[in-house]
């Protein structure tokens, strides 16, 4: 069954095989599992996107007159929502926010349909680089990692060391 929650995505989740691997601890899982969820190209007003120091991902900030590309993801459950706080880790703020839905990832001018969204805010902001976080390079050369099935959607989100709990 499908859940009542939505998230704009703008970073690593982006890309359908992190959010299965991160929720489901699987990068392809079972099209039932699929098709619980939607992912459309959407754009988030008044924050920017920059490289995290000295990691793969992004975190937004608030900036004014700055706009962020990312995915507007549907179907997410309680469980969903949990492990992903739990991949976001204390780094992030998940906050409310209205994302524009946009015909097309290449044309983020056309569309005026509005929707409610979970984001996760980066609150670390000394830690991020000036410079725009690339999503095309994070899939061309480091999604296999963060895919490679390390994350298991049965991890404890309460066990801080990270350690499976199917042994």
């Amino acid at each position: 069954m499908s859940g009542e929650f939505t998230a704009f995505f703008y970073g690593t989740l982006m890309a359908p095989e992190v959010f299965f691997s991160v929720c489901y601890g699987d990068k392809d899982p079972p099209q039932v599992i699929k098709n619980m969820h939607t992912f459309a190209p959407a754009v988030l007003e008044g924050y920017c996107r920059h490289r995290v120091r000295y990691a793969d991902y992004p975190g937004i900030i608030v900036e004014k007159g700055h706009t962020v590309l990312g995915v507007y993801a549907t179907g997410l459950t309680d469980a969903n929502m949990v492990k992903l706080d739990y991949f976001e880790g204390s780094d992030y703020d998940r906050e409310t926010v209205k994302v524009k839905l946009v015909k097309s990832a290449g044309d983020t001018t056309r569309g005026d349909e509005y929707r409610q969204a979970s984001v996760y805010v980066f609150n670390q902001p000394d830690d991020l680089e000036k410079k725009e976080w690339d999503f095309e390079h994070f899939r061309a050369e480091k999604m296999g990692y963060w895919t490679r099935g390390e994350w298991k959607a049965d991890q404890d989100p309460e066990d801080k060391a990270g350690v499976s709990t199917s042994g």
